[in-house]
């Protein structure tokens, strides 16, 4: 491979492109796209172990704003041989991230995430943290974004369930920081492609805002330290990262005891049963999502999956990444042996694994270190689960 392609391929791989490929506008990504094929021929490399099952897009939130084209793009720039589109609450992305995926020979299924409420688990901590009978869940396997007449409703409440509980934090966060409010339609919705803001949009949204207002980033930084009451150390961090900037704003200002964090209960979220009602109207499969098993809801892997495949849970997600590479010998020791737990487990029941890592969190790798240990112990169950899922829906 020549210097001039492998340059176009790493920045690709590492920045987004407003006018192509990340265009707001869908002709003009797909005619990116194609150039960007011409252009670079033949010059895809193969890898037989790697695969990214659970990638974010603009259409939530992509950490490096692309767009379903591009993240596919960059599934066959990368060698993968399976890939996986995930969106919070809509599917605006499937139908072309499966069209991009066919133009490129790379065999990619589409899913939604979504937080659901399971009353059987109402009194335990599940997979979001402090929030007892709440669970982060999917649905993959989606065919389209055009969903049956009988899903149709749900899927309208789940966009707007979406809307007004973002636009809700926002009207809080903004009374409590007023010098720095954001205009829910100007300056947060033109951050998305199709209307749908989350809480991440929002944390940027409030970081262009505060360097508008005060003219600089240093006077910015300024308003924010004394805004979310910053020590030293957080202070000097968030000065030389926007990325950990905005993970202060999210943190002090929309996460437990900041103003604008909404406390979830039966009603903030649909059910369990009614999320896999759902993704099997729409001719996919439920997955159910695994933190780390560290809390009171996970702590027996057997029991969690057997729960969940009463429901209809046909798979099951995992960021592996997060479950080993934590900076800390012994916390990673004990990841590591709930990971192998929850492997077995799944193996036990022929639950298939879809691993992934999510690039909805700047910093977060393209692809998982799957030949290295400790997670070369479990790549053959991920690359199983990877092809069983996308023989059945790719």
């Amino acid at each position: 491979m020549d210097e001039k392609t492998q340059a176009i391929i790493n920045t690709l791989l590492t920045t987004n492109e407003p006018a192509g490929l990340d265009s707001f506008d869908l002709a003009t990504r797909f005619e990116a796209l194609g150039k960007y094929m011409v252009q670079l021929g033949c010059a895809f490399p193969d890898s037989p172990t790697k695969h990214n099952m659970h990638g974010h897009t603009f259409f939530s939130f992509n950490c490096l704003g692309w767009s379903p084209t591009h993240y596919a793009l960059a599934s066959k720039l990368l060698g993968f041989r399976y890939t996986g589109m995930v969106d919070f609450d809509v599917l605006d992305g499937v139908d072309e991230f499966r069209y991009a995926c066919k133009l490129l020979g790379v065999q990619g299924i589409c899913g939604m995430e979504t937080r659901v409420y399971i009353p059987e688990m109402a009194d335990v901590e599940i997979n979001s943290p402090g929030e007892p009978g709440i669970a982060y869940h999917l649905g993959v396997g989606f065919q389209s974004g055009k969903v049956p007449a009988c899903a149709e409703q749900f899927a309208k409440d789940l966009r707007e369930r979406s809307r007004v509980r973002t636009r809700t934090v926002m009207e809080r966060v903004n009374a409590a920081v007023p010098e720095v409010a954001v205009d829910y339609e100007k300056e947060l919705v033109a951050l998305t492609p199709a209307g749908n803001p989350t809480e991440r949009h929002l944390c940027h949204a409030y970081l262009l805002k505060g360097n508008a207002v005060f003219g600089s980033k240093e006077k910015a930084m300024a308003y924010w330290t004394k805004a979310l009451k910053m020590d030293d150390a957080k202070a000097a961090k968030a000065a030389a990262s926007d990325v950990a900037l905005e993970a202060n704003i999210r943190s002090a200002l929309m996460k437990s005891g900041g103003p604008g964090y909404i406390k979830p209960d039966a009603s903030s979220f649909p059910s369990l049963e009614d999320m896999n009602a759902f993704t099997k109207a729409c001719g996919g499969i439920p997955c159910l999502a695994w933190l780390n098993g560290m809390s009171g809801g996970e702590a027996d892997a057997v029991k969690l999956l057997e729960f969940h495949a009463s429901k209809g849970a046909e798979a099951i997600t995992i960021i592996p990444d997060r479950n080993w590479n934590v900076g800390d010998a012994e916390k990673s020791a004990k990841l590591v042996a709930k990971l192998d737990e929850v492997v077995k487990a799944a193996a036990k029941i022929g639950m298939p694994i879809l691993a992934g890592t999510e690039l909805n969190t700047p910093g977060q790798k393209l692809v998982d270190d799957f030949n290295k240990d400790p997670l070369a112990l479990y790549l053959d169950d991920f690359l199983l689960g990877a092809e069983k899922v996308c023989r059945r829906f790719a």
